[in-house]
């Protein structure tokens, strides 16, 4: 394990993975293992997971060197990026985002398959743009935005619209916008309630009828992209 994500365990039933490494949060291969390992970790506790990024920055999207390289090494971060939206879609306590800046494919996925997203108000964007950098938007991407955005937001990807933090609570990237410096506050608040709130069975089940067809559309993408047999 390297030092792009820590993970602490609270004592009252929380979890915090802080998305750290050093720069932008480019979801390399690496990063996104990662990811799914803390997240594995805070399952086996029972934990409720605050997924927070660094100050000013909650994810720059999938690691630009490796989409530029090798087409091995490019079909395998992306395959990992899938794995990561299907683990969060299947996982079972809930996943509450901070989003401390800026959230860029793979980073605003991420957000997309949480069950509560919270951001920071401030000059940030957050949205899909594959189109201004030469990408097509895999369909896998498509059927995971179509299940949490609006319809007008949905039809902006085709001019890869990246929104402020207010139009993008309003397009469904984002449940709540609040100051910088209340975001990962209002977080584990919010994941503190949620512990003696929720039934965890319960939960679960309603989870898994609510995400079934996005994780099936998902998956059915994934293997039209070619990551997936």
């Amino acid at each position: 394990m390297t030092n792009k994500t820590s993970l602490e365990m609270l004592e009252d039933g929380v979890a915090v993975i802080t998305l750290d490494d050093g720069k932008v949060n480019a979801m390399s291969t690496e990063m996104l293992t990662e990811i799914g390992s803390q997240l594995d970790k805070a399952a086996e506790e029972g934990e409720i997971t605050v997924l927070a990024g660094r100050e000013g920055i909650f994810s720059a999207g999938f690691d630009m060197n490796v989409l530029s390289g090798g087409p091995e090494e490019r079909k395998a971060m992306v395959a990992s990026g899938v794995k990561l939206i299907e683990k969060m879609l299947t996982h079972p306590q809930p996943i509450i985002v901070a989003c401390t800046g800026h959230a860029y494919p793979m980073g605003a996925f991420l957000m997309l398959s949480a069950d509560i997203r919270f951001g920071a108000s401030g000059d940030w964007r957050i949205g899909l743009n594959e189109v201004a950098i030469k990408l097509t938007v895999p369909h896998f991407a498509l059927a995971l935005a179509r299940h949490r955005l609006t319809p007008p937001a949905f039809a902006r990807i085709t001019t890869a619209a990246m929104f402020d933090p207010e139009t993008a609570c309003s397009s469904g990237y984002l449940d709540q916008v609040l100051p910088p410096s209340k975001v990962k506050a209002r977080a584990l608040e919010t994941a503190k309630a949620l512990v003696t709130q929720l039934d965890k069975q319960s939960y679960i089940g309603t989870k898994t009828r609510i995400n079934g067809p996005v994780l099936a559309a998902v998956r059915e993408g994934a293997r039209k992209d070619g990551l997936i047999d």
